[in-house]
């Protein structure tokens, strides 16, 4: 009997995968190897061909063509194992919610409720079984779901002998850091087209992501006795805020939507000698983006000459770009996933990822990848959850994808 996806989420999120920005390595963790190899094992007891975990602890595996389809092309699905370091994702544990009565749901540690006034998607999915952790740890839908749909695709393709194109998988690491694709060798992984499975509600599609940076400055103020301070103490704190109030109020995550773009100050820690700010920087257009940038370098120049005594340190690196501009060229990608969600009784949803995935990176490096939803929901929290009928939804997605191109 096929194991329904929901079941292997259970197992992947007790196995602590968070990854890290300050280790400097890959993976950025140890826990996301005990994952890797157990995905690997798994991959070998379904039978799939070659499977592996390279030095950069990236899982691959294929699946040859069925006879007849040899033609059809290579079909790559890709998922992720590490978790956001936003919020702990060590020591979860998973509870089903079963026949879900639409109301609020009290989690058990932390005096934490997922409140349905809060979350009005929770409407549609009374009745249905959910799955959360206890309220103090995230749970890992994000992206443990996508490997889970990915996992029961591969199992129900061989059981049910169904055709199929040659189907191409990989799990990377530390795509919430950004760093998944680093090592990702296109070439060798050989799918002439691609779906990141890391979305939210199934039946969901994503083809239009941020371009996105970070933002890095650092101040060094001159710090001297508060009583003797005039005309000399440069408090790097309040040059700080001197600096993010020279950007637009507005353009914040708490105040932007749909393709509005931001400035999110992530971190902002100091003294009177020394301030240390990140930012990061998102717009879908590309020349608004460019804009963003180019006023963070103004307003820093700007801080910089009005305390010449102190030093103000910009330093600006893009994280990816959105794929749309990748895609114009393939977008029967975006036709065959909204053709699949339809027949799994799905009406689609095509909507801009206010984010970005592995796929946004991918589809700069040769391999147009749209992303997919995954029935989870609320990531990067506490709050987070996922759906056991929309993960099965998800996988008959799939399914109907493979058999399009298998057509």
């Amino acid at each position: 009997m096929v194991m329904r996806a929901y079941e292997r989420l259970i197992k992947y999120v007790q196995i602590y995968t968070t990854s890290s920005e300050e280790t400097g390595v890959t993976p950025s963790t140890p826990g996301q190897w005990d994952l890797a190899r157990a995905l690997v094992d798994e991959l070998k007891g379904l039978g799939l061909e070659n499977p592996s975990v390279n030095g950069h602890c990236i899982v691959t595996a294929w699946l040859p063509a069925s006879p007849g389809c040899e033609g059809a092309p290579a079909l790559g699905l890709l998922a992720h194992m590490d978790t956001a370091p936003a919020f702990s994702g060590e020591g979860v544990k998973p509870i089903l919610h079963e026949h879900y009565d639409g109301g609020d749901i009290a989690l058990p540690q932390g005096g934490r409720v997922i409140k349905a006034a809060d979350f009005p998607f929770l409407a549609g999915l009374k009745g249905k079984t959910l799955i959360t952790a206890d309220g103090s740890t995230l749970l890992g839908a994000d992206d443990k779901a996508g490997i889970a749909e990915i996992m029961t695709l591969c199992e129900r393709v061989i059981a049910e002998n169904l055709p199929h194109g040659r189907l191409c998988v990989a799990f990377t690491p530390d795509e919430e850091i950004g760093e998944g694709p680093d090592h990702f060798d296109v070439a060798a992984f050989g799918a002439k087209y691609a779906y990141t499975v890391d979305g939210s509600a199934a039946g969901s599609i994503e083809y239009e992501n941020f371009n996105a940076a970070s933002a890095k400055v650092d101040i060094t103020g001159v710090s001297v006795h508060p009583g003797t301070a005039k005309g000399v103490m440069e408090n790097a704190l309040l040059i700080a805020q001197e600096l993010n109030s020279l950007l637009p109020p507005e353009a914040v995550p708490a105040r932007t939507e749909g393709y509005e773009g931001f400035f999110h100050l992530d971190a902002l820690t100091g003294t009177t000698a020394s301030a240390h700010m990140e930012y990061i920087v998102r717009d879908h257009d590309r020349e608004k983006f460019e804009g963003k940038k180019a006023l963070l370098e103004r307003s820093a120049a700007q801080v910089q000459a009005a305390h010449p005594t102190a030093r103000v340190e910009l330093a600006l690196k893009d994280s990816y770009y959105n794929m749309k501009e990748k895609l114009a060229d393939c977008m029967h990608l975006v036709d065959n996933a909204r053709r699949a969600a339809e027949l799994a009784g799905l009406t689609p949803a095509v909507e801009p990822i206010r984010g970005g995935t592995d796929g946004a990176r991918l589809s700069y490096m040769g391999l147009p990848c749209p992303n997919l939803g995954t029935g989870g929901y609320n990531f990067h929290g506490p709050l987070e959850l996922a759906c056991a009928e929309e993960m099965d939804t998800v996988v008959d997605i799939l399914l109907n994808i493979v058999r399009l191109y298998a057509e």
